[in-house]
């Protein structure tokens, strides 16, 4: 199969919320028709007749290159080159479906950050379970979708072990304002669009609650440690998580009222509980479930996380968020970038 993309080529974006619709718009300003899979049919009607997804980019204007259908079949055939943008919960369900519809060999790449609970998958390892005659990547990064439907200049990363498929990917994507890098850490690019999801809730806390800026730094700081810990036990490359996907992901995320994981946090530093919070936003945010499934992993593999033990006392076990403040402030101190040479991961304190 040749993966060289030509002008009007048919690329396939499942799911037709905000980050799905923006790299949808994205692939046809560079020549190439898109077209997005969704349920909702009235909402498939308005990007086919009217260029708009008013539910998720208000504003936007689409290009005519972007279409829209509730037929998976429809939506893939032809197609070598598909998007995966869903929510976690749906994936596995979705990749069923779509097994019986892909062409093989097709290039595959997931960009939904999430953690599916039983047998601690990430999302690429659920397409490779349910999808194994595809090639397969992973795309992560400070990926704020408003904002690259807007112009505004942004990066990704693109993480796979085929290198053909990463170059793929870098020329359908790149533009003036959308800059695609290569790396080949798919696991640690895909672990670390999840974890930082967990601490933009904690991030939106503080900023409800007025700590300050010197809180979020050290906020900031503690929870790339916390993170490439765990991914050093989780067999990543910790180097990954000083780039896009890592530093440059969390730092976007725990920053931005447009990322729904601060809001929900932000929400919780007013005092809302999490019942009133997914009614408002009408749907839960991915690190309220990314949260659980890695605290307990991390107790399951002993690795010292106190950011995800704190927020999880205070989401599940009903804790004040000053006593979970006070408990990991006065913990014994220990020294600052010693997370991957420790031998004792407790060695590389809060």
């Amino acid at each position: 199969m040749s993966t060289e993309l030509k002008q009007k080529y048919r690329i396939a974006i499942i799911g037709g919320g905000s980050f799905g619709t923006a790299i949808a718009n994205m692939v046809a300003e560079n020549g190439h028709r898109a077209v997005i899979w969704l349920r909702n049919t009235e909402r498939a009607r308005e990007i086919n007749e009217e260029h708009f997804n008013s539910g998720y980019l208000p504003g936007c204007k689409l290009s005519e290159r972007v279409t829209a259908s509730t037929d998976l079949e429809a939506a893939v055939t032809g197609c070598q080159l598909v998007f995966m943008c869903i929510p976690s919960s749906s994936s596995r369900d979705v990749a069923r479906r779509l097994a019986k519809v892909i062409a093989p060999g097709a290039l595959l790449i997931s960009t939904t950050k999430g953690i599916e609970a039983e047998g601690f998958h990430l999302m690429s390892q659920v397409l490779q379970e349910e999808i194994p005659n595809v090639r397969l990547g992973v795309m992560s990064g400070p990926n704020l979708a408003k904002e690259i439907a807007a112009r505004q200049l942004a990066g990704t990363v693109i993480a796979s072990e085929d290198a053909e498929l990463v170059e793929v990917v870098q020329k359908a994507l790149h533009t003036p304002y959308f800059r695609v890098y290569g790396g080949e850490d798919l696991y640690g690019v895909e672990l670390a669009g999840a974890l930082k999801n967990i601490y933009a809730i904690m991030a939106g806390m503080a900023a409800a609650m007025d700590l300050g800026q010197n809180t979020i730094g050290l906020l900031l700081t503690r929870a790339l440690a916390e993170m490439s810990r765990f991914a050093v036990n989780m067999g990543a490359n910790p180097l990954t998580f000083i780039g896009l996907a890592g530093v440059g992901d969390l730092i976007v995320t725990c920053m931005s009222p447009l990322s729904r994981n601060y809001r929900v946090g932000y929400a919780l530093g007013e005092g809302k509980n999490l019942q009133q919070i997914v009614a408002e936003l009408g749907q839960v945010a991915e690190g309220v479930n990314t949260l659980k499934i890695v605290k307990h992993k991390a107790d399951e593999l002993d690795v010292y996380m106190p950011l995800v033990q704190g927020l999880y006392a205070v989401i599940h076990g009903g804790e004040s968020v000053a006593a979970v403040i006070n408990s990991m402030m006065s913990a014994e101190q220990k020294g600052d970038v010693v997370f991957a040479i420790a031998n004792n991961e407790a060695e590389a304190g809060l």
